[in-house]
């Protein structure tokens, strides 16, 4: 049976600490690539915080859902990023689906959070001070929101 095309919907959480040291996780998939966790909506009726929530307990392990410690935690920053597919993804949207609409949030997190990474897709995992972290990222879009991390703390 063929898998469904992903749906152009997106997170993308900015996990880090008060003290703004951020995690990021590096792709399988992505010739060592760094970043931030990202996901997909599994339905169109899919709620963004689920989806959220969803993508940083299968890719982190760590728990943000409602009724969880962290769940107030999961903030959405209402930033929206729009951009093209990399080529080398596009096979897995549907026929002539070309951008993806990424959706902001932060995920704010004791120091020490332990991480268990999905081993099918992260490699490593590390914790960086926020500027540090931003210059690692492979996606233009996750640098830029990791640069706005301190202003999103000040509030």
């Amino acid at each position: 049976m063929a898998r469904p095309y992903k749906i152009p919907q997106s997170v993308l959480v900015v996990i880090h600490t008060a003290a703004r040291d951020v995690l990021l996780i590096r792709r399988v998939d992505g010739d060592a690539h760094w970043q931030s966790v990202t996901g997909s909506k599994d339905t169109l009726e899919e709620d963004l915080r689920t989806t959220a929530a969803r993508e940083v307990l299968e890719e982190t392990g760590i728990a943000c859902g409602p009724g969880s410690p962290l769940a107030a935690q999961l903030v959405d920053w209402q930033l929206q990023n729009v951009y093209e597919i990399y080529p080398q993804w596009q096979h897995r949207y549907g026929p002539g689906v070309l951008h993806n609409t990424e959706h902001v949030f932060g995920l704010t997190v004791p120091a020490g959070t332990p991480v268990q990474l999905s081993p099918r897709e992260h490699t490593a995992f590390q914790w960086l001070p926020w500027r540090a972290a931003a210059d690692a990222c492979f996606s233009p879009s996750n640098a830029e929101a990791i640069l706005m991390l301190p202003r999103f703390l000040e509030r």
